[in-house]
């Protein structure tokens, strides 16, 4: 078994450029508009690809320009979309604003993204063959649960990154290996299986439905909680934030990577904190992740 399989969305994101995030009711003016693939499927493939890892990607796009775009770039990544298909919806499509500080908010039409259902045979067949399937929920959650029994059953090391989050059905969670999460989202799960939502040792209690679960804490790092073993806290590296879009599937992507290529948990953890923190350095989703020796510098300069 090799490499990583990612079943998720595609989308093309709009992003503009505001002094500050608007309120409800407020129109605000942009200063400057940029167009760049996105979608967090495919900022995860494109991710793990970057760090070195053989990927497949398995989603859907429309019969439109976006879609060619789509296709375009995986390709330049050597990511293999021969299980990419084309639907009569048009590609997804984000709409990101992103204020000088780097944070934003992004409104989502998933288009192409709700056709990834009916996984074919040759689907099945990367699945079962991959090393890792990656996931997250943008796509359908009925093709997100079987694509994660497909994967337990070949023996297919399942990674979830539960975002949006949404209520999950204990088939998924009974399936899956790795979960990834942020303090929201974490907190969101609890609170769906009647744990205690509250922050503190939140890791340590979502370890009753998955055994192992990584919690991102944006400028606080990251912090990994497993079965028979005391929580690991991985400090975020000090830079200069410029766009947070793209950063959290940058660290999901790398931290996939990481395991595949037989990197112990914690590792990894810091593997993919490092390619993030380039990442939040620079404008956009996929045109903002690292490729695998700009990780490893940045990871020599964190030690020395």
């Amino acid at each position: 078994m090799s490499g990583i399989v990612v079943v998720g969305s595609a989308n093309i994101d709009q992003v503009l450029r505001v002094e500050r995030i608007p309120s409800p009711g407020e129109t605000v003016l942009s200063h400057g508009l940029s167009t760049a693939l996105g979608g967090k499927g495919q900022n995860q493939a494109v991710a793990a690809a970057r760090a070195g890892v053989a990927t497949t990607f398995i989603g859907a796009v429309g019969a439109d320009g976006f879609g060619e775009m789509v296709r375009a770039g995986l390709s330049c990544d050597a990511i293999d979309v021969s299980h990419l298909k084309t639907t009569d919806k048009p590609t997804g499509t984000a709409l990101i604003a992103v204020d000088g500080t780097g944070e934003n908010t992004i409104i989502v039409e998933a288009g192409a993204n709700t056709d990834v259902a009916n996984l074919t045979n040759d689907d099945v067949a990367a699945i079962s063959s991959a090393s890792a399937l990656v996931m997250q929920l943008e796509i359908p959650r009925d093709t997100v649960t079987e694509a994660a029994r497909i994967a337990r059953a070949a023996g297919t090391q399942v990674i979830l990154n539960a975002a949006p989050i949404q209520v999950l059905p204990r088939e998924l969670l009974d399936n899956v290996d790795v979960l990834i999460v942020n303090e929201h989202e974490a907190a969101e799960l609890a609170r769906d299986n009647d744990l205690a939502p509250e922050l503190e040792g939140l890791g340590e209690r979502l370890l009753a439905l998955i055994p192992t679960v990584i919690v991102t804490l944006g400028s606080k790092g990251a912090s990994l909680h497993r079965e028979g073993s005391q929580p690991v806290m991985v400090p975020a590296h000090r830079v200069t934030a410029v766009d947070a879009t793209g950063a959290g599937d940058t660290f999901c992507g790398a931290f996939a990577a990481g395991l595949v290529e037989g990197m112990e948990a914690d590792d990894a953890l810091r593997f993919a904190g490092a390619a993030a923190s380039i990442s939040v350095e620079n404008h956009g989703a996929v045109p903002s992740i690292p490729y695998r020796e700009a990780i490893e510098t940045r990871l020599k300069e964190s030690v020395n």
